[in-house]
């Protein structure tokens, strides 16, 4: 994987979050992706929760000024940079002070919130219209967590004639068992404003967890999970597309699989 760019993207991620399981699988994820030589960058939300002072985050003069349209609303997309200095790996921040004030995506009692349907749509914009200012065009988009399950959606239809991805692959990794509740029963709709219809997604009709599994994995060109995760309903699904699918026994042995499973998805 030496010099080739990798974008990996996940909804939590460590030392930013608490230390929850899935932030300390995604750090470690990341730290493993980046001992395979290329060049490496995280993108994950700025979430309440995120201390700016203590981890140092920066807003970035060529990246400020953006605006994504949200269910025909002009939302301002803020994006901050902050450096994992001892592992030496660059992280942005997707913030926007209606989205991402809060601590995470569920409230007290467990529950997703109302409007995280539009959160997982500008998380996606958010990243893509980024990585097109910054000028960077990556091989591969490694994505892990629900929020970012949108992203190939996104890249294989609305911008599916942005010359900067036209090499990309994208895979998506299911660390996560499925939520139980429903995403904004609007969601499809409000894909509507950037011409995504029911014809290209279909599955957002009843939009629960199911239906971001089974959407991400029709437009990635990989998918990857760990055994014990997913309902068979999920892995049925996944193997019937076709796609290329790591399905590894434990972190440790899928992270080790991941350099060999990269060159193999590039060079498809």
């Amino acid at each position: 994987m030496k010099g080739k760019k990798i974008l990996y993207v996940s909804s939590e991620v460590l030392p930013y979050q608490a230390e929850t399981e899935i932030a300390k699988l995604s750090f470690d994820l990341a730290r493993a992706l980046n001992t395979t030589g290329g060049q490496l960058r995280i993108f994950t939300p700025r979430y309440g929760d995120i201390n700016e002072r203590r981890h140092q985050l920066h807003e970035v003069i060529r990246l400020s000024g953006m605006n994504l349209v949200i269910n025909d609303v002009d939302m301002p997309l803020i994006v901050k940079v902050a450096s994992i200095q001892k592992e030496r790996m660059q992280v942005y921040f997707i913030d926007n002070d209606e989205y991402f004030k809060l601590e995470n995506a569920f409230d007290d009692q467990g529950e997703l919130y109302s409007d995280n349907d539009e959160r997982c749509i500008f998380f996606a914009k958010g990243i893509i219209e980024t990585v097109k200012k910054l000028n960077w065009s990556p091989d591969i988009i490694h994505i892990q967590g629900w929020l970012g399950a949108l992203l190939p959606l996104y890249l294989k239809t609305y911008y599916k004639d942005e010359p900067i991805f036209y090499h990309t692959k994208t895979m998506t990794c299911f660390l996560r068992p499925p939520f139980e509740e429903t995403l904004n029963n609007e969601l499809l709709s409000k894909l509507g404003f950037d011409e995504i219809t029911e014809r290209e997604a279909p599955e957002l009709k009843v939009p629960d967890s199911m239906s971001l599994i089974k959407i991400a994995s029709r437009y990635s060109d990989a998918i990857t999970t760990i055994k014990g995760t997913l309902p068979e309903e999920a892995i049925t699904y996944i193997e019937a597309t076709g796609k290329p699918f790591l399905h590894g026994e434990t972190i440790e042995t899928t992270c080790k699989a991941y350099p060999q499973f990269y060159k193999e998805l590039i060079h498809k």
